[in-house]
């Protein structure tokens, strides 16, 4: 059918996984006498999505089969499976076109493909040094000069990962105490809250609201304090699309020297900026010193399922990023991180040409959603596009979200669950434009046929 895309195991949103990413319950492996108990079902997500991940026995019973409820740390109790998966499921389920998970249904250029290719066959497949191949460090360090004209030293503070989920990992374990104050940008993509949870950290958070997703300087100058252990940035902003202008930066800068807090910031999407430059925050005045600055190779090349990550710190911030990397994953694919470096090495009109592209399939993207009668919110950066669902009637986004799956064909993802309060996110949803036009048109299409009044 077209625009069914069907999953691969592993991809990032966006950093975005079709499995659990082993901080939750992996539904594909329960035992099949388990059922799912009534906690569970009550979780932050509803009926509709439990029941698209439990399990019962198709072999007959019997008598002594005792059957468990199914066991999760405490800390990891609320969060369940990930909104991905189950929303991945249900498109499959009811073949309906995903535009909710942030992958392409595209391949990733020829060259960096080649590239993997010829460093399988020339046996660059053991384990690498443990922080990352010397050649791809050093083709981080000079992208990261290109883009932000900062010099970094590729041996000393540069760490690759894994994905930029697992750079999120190293970097909340390595650096967070329990306890600790970290504050959040909401919406925020799902794996903050489950990593900072692990790492046992106090969480605070702002939000941001449509239809600009500005910064709430007031209330960020009201929460932040000596208190504050660090801040967790992302720009371009997983679900809205936002780009955070130099004021807000600066003044999220000024506030963090004036406190001594530390900044995380995410910037996997650097290379999907539409409106305006990128600034990465690691190149204002005083904030290297205090900043890990995280980033991958799948969205920008298309190749989500590699899961090239990095980060960016000085040394005295990296050496506790390799601590914890060091018993995460220890080390990360050997002949990905060559064709990475292969690819960090391409010519700038490769970028240029990628983002008139994702520029056009946006522009379809939203103007069929606006035709079809939905509030849209400017979008900025990233392949994302948030919307107000509300003028088609439904309570909040997950009943929406449930209707347009089964009804429509089409998936979007409910942005209720990337807020603490998930009233905060209730009236939107977040459709992605990362697909061939075809199935972007589809999707218009099926919508127009069954929501357009």
């Amino acid at each position: 059918m077209l625009g069914l895309v069907k999953p691969s195991p592993n991809f990032r949103h966006g950093n975005e996984m079709l499995t659990l990413r082993t901080r939750a319950l992996n539904i594909f492996t329960l035992p099949t006498t388990t059922t799912l108990n009534h906690s569970f079902r009550k979780s932050r997500f509803p009926s509709f999505m439990a029941s698209a991940i439990s399990t019962t026995s198709e072999e007959p019973t019997t008598k002594n089969v005792v059957q468990h409820p199914v066991q999760v740390a405490k800390r990891l109790e609320k969060f369940k499976t990930t909104i991905f998966t189950q929303m991945s499921i249900l498109a499959i389920k009811h073949g309906a076109i995903n535009l909710g998970q942030g992958f392409p249904n595209f391949d990733g250029p020829e060259f960096v493909k080649d590239a993997a290719i010829q460093a399988i066959k020339e046996g660059k497949n053991q384990y690498a040094r443990g922080y990352g191949v010397p050649d791809l460090n050093s083709a981080v360090a000079a992208r990261f000069k290109k883009d932000s004209g900062l010099v970094v030293d590729p041996e000393k503070e540069v760490t690759i990962t894994s994905g930029c989920t697992e750079a999120i990992a190293a970097t909340m374990l390595g650096l967070i105490n329990p306890g600790d104050e970290v504050i959040l940008f909401a919406p925020f993509y799902d794996s903050y809250e489950a990593t900072l949870s692990m790492a046992g950290a106090n969480i605070k958070s702002i939000t941001l609201r449509p239809p600009n997703f500005s910064v709430p300087i007031d209330e960020f100058k009201s929460i932040i304090s000596k208190n504050t252990r660090a801040i967790l940035l992302n720009t371009p902003h997983n679900p809205t699309g936002k780009m955070f202008s130099r004021e807000e930066l600066e003044t999220i800068a000024s506030l963090c020297i004036e406190n001594d807090v530390l900044v995380f910031s995410d910037e996997v999407y650097d290379k999907l900026a539409f409106e305006e430059d990128h600034i990465s925050i690691a190149s204002l005045p005083g904030m290297y010193e205090r900043t890990v600055t995280m980033n991958s190779l799948g969205k920008t090349f298309s190749v989500t399922g590699w899961k090239i990550g990095w980060a960016i710190a000085p040394p005295h911030l990296t050496w506790g990023v390799r601590q914890a990397h060091s018993y995460l994953t220890f080390a990360t694919s050997t002949p990905m991180q060559f064709a990475a470096a292969e690819a960090l090495r391409t010519s700038e009109t490769y970028y240029e040409e990628m983002k008139k592209d994702y520029m056009h399939k946006k522009e379809i993207l939203v103007e069929g959603l606006k035709d079809v009668g939905f509030v849209v919110h400017p979008s900025s950066g990233t392949y994302f596009v948030i919307v107000d669902h509300t003028p088609f009637g439904f309570e909040n986004d997950v009943a929406f979200c449930e209707y347009l799956i089964k009804e429509v064909g089409v998936v979007a993802i409910p942005t209720s669950v990337f807020y603490l309060n998930p009233e905060d996110g209730k009236n939107l949803v977040r459709f992605t434009f990362c697909k061939d036009e075809d199935t972007l048109r589809a999707a218009v299409e099926r919508m127009k046929a069954k929501l357009k009044k």
